[in-house]
């Protein structure tokens, strides 16, 4: 119960996105005016987020709101502010009477609005500020005395511009739980039945780690014929891995390989929509041409690497129907890396991208939707590289 869970904030002073819980269309159109758009429309009592949609126009939110009543007709839907590049972070603790006995920060590297069963996951939190974390786990204590807490449960936070949102508290352990566990040798679920069955159970601190560790979502889009392989607030994958690695880069190529994706060796296919994606990701661009790889792209992204000294061969799009396109390119294993990134306010570029990114996953290419994602990726290839990945046993780390 959404309206419920805000009202407490509200009472706690816990800062949250501008939210209101509505039952007619006509008064969600009014507070959506004022607000302005993109906003999640979120039905209650949903898991996984069924039905659960960011909207980036009035067509989208009369399309998604039909959806969500369908799925909870007894309950009013609440629509909430989506902040664009922002932050998620996750607290992840076990509480006894109240009492928070171990928390765990952890950051996703692409920003919020993919489901945290899909998002890549790093630990420790290293780019998040300590102060920044010290009062996320104040705002995980505060709930837990509220709710008198016994047992696990996790939140999730936003951070735009130094300000610290909450998105939702949920009451169980979550799908973070055991990479916490492995990473950080700290059994949440052992501490949680010592909550039910001990008087007072000690505190576990988070320790120092001297290394990092991510946790990569595997998908099955290959296997799921006619399926858009993209990320959203709606969870898709199929199962997860967690490497290890001294630095974040390194702990992310592995996941990358872990989870099926190749290190590219011969050819890179870029395509960028609107005017903010193609400056935003200019700087790994250029950082692609060290690769010495040859780099492909659509006609306006070409054309805008083009006018900032990047030389990469025009291909036209699919649907385009003409030479040399990128159909031809994906089949005849000339491209093992796809850097296709959208602009989801442009619906146009939504639809364009559906048969460009189905027929890479057809083809078995490693596919990057997610600026974030692909930043990294990039980065690792041009630090790191295969050559320079450490094999390590487990043990060697914890």
């Amino acid at each position: 119960d959404r309206n419920k869970f805000y009202t407490l904030l509200d009472r706690l002073k816990i800062q949250q996105t501008a939210w209101q819980a509505f039952s007619t269309l006509t008064s969600l159109e009014t507070f959506v005016e004022r607000i302005g758009f993109p906003v999640v429309i979120r039905p209650s009592y949903v898991l996984s987020g069924s039905a659960m949609n960011v909207c980036y126009n009035k067509n989208d939110l009369e399309k998604y709101l039909e959806e969500a009543t369908k799925i909870s007709n007894e309950y009013p839907v609440t629509i909430s502010k989506f902040f664009q590049q922002a932050k998620e972070i996750e607290l992840d603790a076990v509480a006894q009477k109240g009492i928070v006995k171990a928390g765990i920060i952890s950051e996703h590297i692409e920003y919020a609005g993919v489901h945290s069963g899909d998002a890549t996951i790093a630990l420790p939190a290293n780019t998040v500020p300590q102060e920044i974390q010290t009062k996320m786990l104040t705002i995980g204590k505060d709930i837990a005395k509220e709710l008198h807490i016994t047992g696990p449960f996790n939140i999730q936070f936003l951070l735009k511009e130094g300000n610290i949102y909450i998105i939702e508290t949920n009451l169980r352990a979550s799908r973070t739980f055991p990479f916490i566990a492995k990473v950080t040798g700290i059994n949440l679920i052992e501490l949680f039945v010592k909550a039910l069955f001990e008087k007072n159970v000690a505190e576990t601190p988070m320790p120092k780690l001297s290394y990092t560790a991510v946790k990569v979502a595997q998908f099955s889009f290959a296997r799921l014929i006619g399926s858009h392989p993209q990320l959203g607030v709606e969870m898709a994958s199929t199962g997860e891995v967690a490497c290890f690695g001294k630095d974040l880069e390194e702990a992310y190529l592995k996941g990358i390989l872990a989870t099926g994706g190749k290190i590219p060796t011969k050819g890179i296919f870029i395509s960028l929509g609107g005017d903010n994606k193609k400056r935003d990701f200019l700087a790994s661009c250029k950082k692609l041409v060290k690769l010495n790889l040859p780099l492909y792209a659509t006609e306006k992204t070409a054309k805008f690497l083009a006018e900032n000294g990047i030389k990469t061969k025009k291909l036209y799009k699919i649907y385009e129907k003409k030479s040399p396109n990128v159909i031809d390119y994906f089949h005849t294993n000339k491209i093992d890396l796809v850097i296709n990134i959208v602009d989801m306010s442009l619906r146009k570029d939504v639809a364009d991208s559906f048969e460009m990114r189905r027929a890479a996953s057809d083809s078995n290419i490693l596919i990057m939707t997610k600026l974030k994602k692909a930043e990294l990726l990039i980065d690792a290839l041009v630090n790191k590289g295969l050559e320079k990945l450490e094999i390590k046993p487990w043990s060697d780390y914890l």
